[in-house]
């Protein structure tokens, strides 16, 4: 099985490789503590086009912008997690508290969104490119924070 795993550098590749031939859709997250509500979007996500490329914040971004006691898992764990799964053809893991620099090198068709967890960061970016933000509906129940509040989860 091919690794899903991807640096900024093959991902750069295979988008400019693909662009062209396929419909390339991007997601991005935390994909914390990976839980059905997190499949769902990446399913409906993958709905929309060919091919999916996960956008994965890093551990020193979630630290950043939700917690210093965040994330749970790792980067490493959660890429690997998320790339075993069938509708993701892509993972590539970005620094910085957005995703933009990375949209603006992947230049996706089409960027999905959850509508409840939408704050338009990436709009501009996604237009610029000659994409389209995708918004979806959230699976009620599911967060990360609230198992984390529920199991008494000690992240620090």
């Amino acid at each position: 099985m091919e690794n899903k795993i991807k640096t900024w550098e093959e991902i750069e590749r295979i988008s400019k490789e693909l662009r062209n031939k396929k419909i390339l859709v991007t997601t991005c997250g935390t994909f914390d503590l990976l839980h059905p509500g997190h499949i769902f979007s990446m399913e409906e996500a993958k709905k929309q086009g060919d091919v999916l490329i996960i956008c994965l914040n890093s551990d020193a971004s979630v630290k950043t912008y939700k917690s210093p006691e965040r994330p749970i898992e790792n980067q490493e764990i959660r890429a690997k997690k998320i790339s075993l799964l069938g509708c993701v053809d892509y993972v590539v893991i970005f620094e910085e508290t957005t995703p933009l620099k990375l949209l603006n090198l992947i230049k996706p068709h089409k960027h999905v969104k959850s509508k409840s967890g939408f704050k338009g960061v990436e709009t501009e970016t996604i237009k610029l490119n000659g994409g389209e933000i995708i918004l979806i509906e959230d699976v009620p129940g599911y967060s990360t924070t609230k198992i984390i509040e529920e199991k008494g989860i000690n992240s620090s």
